[in-house]
């Protein structure tokens, strides 16, 4: 036998209400946190319906619908989740499947990494799953494939529920002071030139993550440094971490002189990273926080970026005049896992303009969620508005100087940008705090 799955009890309960007679052919994604051992499912999600003439042309294993879908699901999740695979409910063949799913969970995991900026360890597990339910039966099969290797075969898996997959785990978080200076390209009128360009410019900041020291609860922990130790067995641990990164040397002189443009990014993040409860070691978390401050950072640039290609391509093309806009990045939401009895949460991200109605819209478009808005934790970037009511302290700004926000503690205020471009520039873009 290969790998084992251990599946929360709610994902049972979710795939069962999938299982509707005469529904027709259903897939979704299967989320949770990989180990050595086994890897841990702790929910699943439908694919979101397509409209009916969508529908008509294309089928439920309409590749690009469901990538895209892995897509944005994989921004809405913290540190030590990520997508493990796909999953199928059809009264087809497990046998005649098999080759569509692996097309599939290639190129789920094919999209996925394309947003990545950073690499595998040696010690990344790389199995995908794939999970058949026959609704009639409620027969599973379950099968790996090894992204990794273009060729690589089905392999058989063993799949089993279990209550409480996640309640011993633990959570460490930090906030994260963010002041990093991105490039612009001479032509801004490619959004994937300016996309490529930014990105560049992220890549280089996340080496600089990488090399950073991380102490957890104050201390430079030994890599193989079990994290539950001296702790009781099965008890939920909240550890607090710091990032401690060398400041860039970059001077904002040297990226006028080499680009058409700047873009100042700057303010303060949180992040945080769940570890499964299997005797999870320091080396486990620095490297999930690590992975996790990355990735909201450059997916609240990348939104960003998707937010104003789609308002200039409403207004009409506006590159040629010179103006200043006051724009925030979004900032960050925590929602707790359905069915999960510990402290594992997904996320979200909120423009200024936008109530938790959308954020509850989108958590149950993408996730498949009902929530409450009294269930979203609001409290870890707050406005901006809530904190500069009690700081009288403002920097003079400029269009290269960023206002500091207020932080308190361990709670950060939500990441701010500021886009300062050349007087020559065909734009100027300034973001402010949110």
């Amino acid at each position: 036998m290969g790998r084992g799955y251990i599946a929360e009890d709610a994902v049972e309960g979710y795939l069962s209400k999938l299982c509707e007679p005469g529904a027709g052919p259903v897939t979704g994604l299967l989320i949770g946190q990989s180990s050595a051992q086994r890897d841990f499912v702790v929910m699943a999600t439908r694919t979101p319906q397509m409209d009916e003439s969508t529908a008509a042309a294309g089928s439920s294993l309409d590749k690009d619908w469901v990538t895209e879908h892995a897509r944005q699901v994989s921004r809405m999740l913290p540190g030590g989740l990520c997508v493990l695979g796909v999953f199928i409910i059809t009264d087809t063949d497990a046998k005649d499947t098999l080759n569509s799913l692996r097309q599939l969970v290639f190129a789920v995991e094919h999209l996925i990494s394309g947003d990545r900026l950073w690499s595998l360890a040696d010690d990344d597990v790389t199995d995908r799953v794939t999970l058949h339910v026959n609704p009639k039966t409620r027969k599973t099969v379950c099968r790996t494939f090894d992204v990794r290797d273009p060729k690589s075969t089905a392999k058989p898996a063993d799949w089993k529920y279990q209550s409480g997959v996640c309640s011993s785990w633990s959570m460490v978080s930090c906030c994260l002071d963010v002041d990093m200076l991105l490039g612009l390209p001479e032509d801004r009128t490619s959004t994937e030139s300016m996309e490529k360009c930014l990105m560049e410019g992220l890549k280089a900041w996340a080496r600089q993550i990488e090399g950073g020291v991380c102490l957890i609860d104050g201390k430079k922990l030994p890599d193989d440094k079990e994290l539950t130790a001296g702790q009781r067995r099965n008890a939920k641990q909240a550890l607090t971490a710091q990032l401690l990164v060398t400041p860039c040397e970059q001077r904002l002189t040297e990226a006028v002189q080499q680009c058409g443009g700047s873009v100042s990014v700057s303010g303060a993040i949180h992040s945080r990273a769940y570890l499964h409860g299997n005797k999870p070691r320091a080396s486990l978390a620095e490297k999930l926080l690590k992975r996790d401050v990355v990735s909201t950072v450059a997916a609240r640039v990348q939104m960003l970026l998707e937010e104003l290609t789609a308002e200039e391509e409403g207004k009409g093309d506006s590159r040629d005049r010179q103006r200043t806009d006051r724009l925030g990045l979004p900032r960050r939401l925590f929602c707790p896992v359905r069915g999960a009895a510990g402290p594992v949460c997904v996320c979200d991200y909120q423009f200024s303009d936008e109530g938790l109605s959308e954020v509850r819209d989108r958590l149950k478009e993408m996730l498949d969620m009902e929530t409450a808005e009294e269930d979203l934790d609001t409290r870890q970037e707050m406005a901006a508005a809530e904190s500069t009511e009690s700081n009288e302290h403002t920097a003079e700004p400029t269009v290269q100087t960023v206002v500091e926000p207020k932080r308190n503690n361990y709670t950060g205020v939500a990441m701010a940008s500021a886009v300062a471009l050349l007087a020559t520039a065909a734009s100027l873009l300034y973001l402010q705090d949110y």
